[in-house]
């Protein structure tokens, strides 16, 4: 499903050299130190970041040459990036094609809200809701987006132990079920206990 054949990273005076095959319905958890390029992984594999070398392969097409746009993937950012003046239910629709999801697309949608706990907050605008419930509604949007593999950087950092639990073991049932890949940054091992199909420690600098 994903493969990252000999990819060397540069971001200023720093190089990284990745190389890594993950199959359908894996959730792969990155940890490591500040600077040990944990990030610049997920931006490079969304295209924020030109490739020095190597190659970034989905279902055996390369895509390190294509524009963000165009690439089959879905990143939650650690920053959730909502439009501040839509309501939080149009941000999520954005997510799919034409802003325009399926029944069946926004039936799981409406599901996972409900296990999440955020059903009631559909219609308010981003800034009238708190970090962790921002955190939650992002990681549903990003994780149900009909794309092949998804990053997320952090999805988990505001939300407390039970709610962690109950996102993860979602999230991890999302991904089994539907053959995609993820690609999960953490600085919580239990979090790698509980989720990790392949666990990848990045040395720092």
């Amino acid at each position: 499903m994903l493969k990252i054949n000999h990819l060397e990273l540069k971001l200023g005076e720093q190089t990284w050299q990745h190389h890594l095959q993950v199959e359908a319905g894996e959730l792969v958890v990155i940890m490591g130190g500040s600077g040990s390029g944990k990030s610049t992984l997920l931006n490079a594999i969304a295209g924020f970041l030109p490739v020095a070398s190597g190659s970034i392969l989905v279902k055996g097409q390369a895509i390190q040459d294509l524009p963000p746009e165009e690439r089959p993937v879905s990143y939650l950012f650690q920053q959730q990036n909502f439009f501040e003046h839509l309501s939080i239910e149009t941000n999520l629709k954005l997510g799919f094609a034409k802003g325009k999801p399926s029944q069946a697309e926004w039936q799981q949608v409406l599901k996972a809200c409900d296990l999440l706990e955020v059903t009631p907050l559909l219609k308010r605008l981003p800034s009238k809701l708190s970090g962790g419930q921002q955190q939650r509604l992002a990681l549903i949007r990003s994780v149900l987006r009909p794309m092949p593999v998804v990053l997320l950087d952090e999805p988990f950092s505001a939300l407390d132990d039970d709610l962690r639990q109950v996102a993860g073991k979602w999230l991890q049932g999302e991904i089994k079920n539907s053959g995609r890949v993820a690609l999960l940054v953490t600085h919580r091992q239990a979090d790698a206990d509980a989720l990790a199909d392949q666990l990848l420690i990045l040395e720092g600098s």
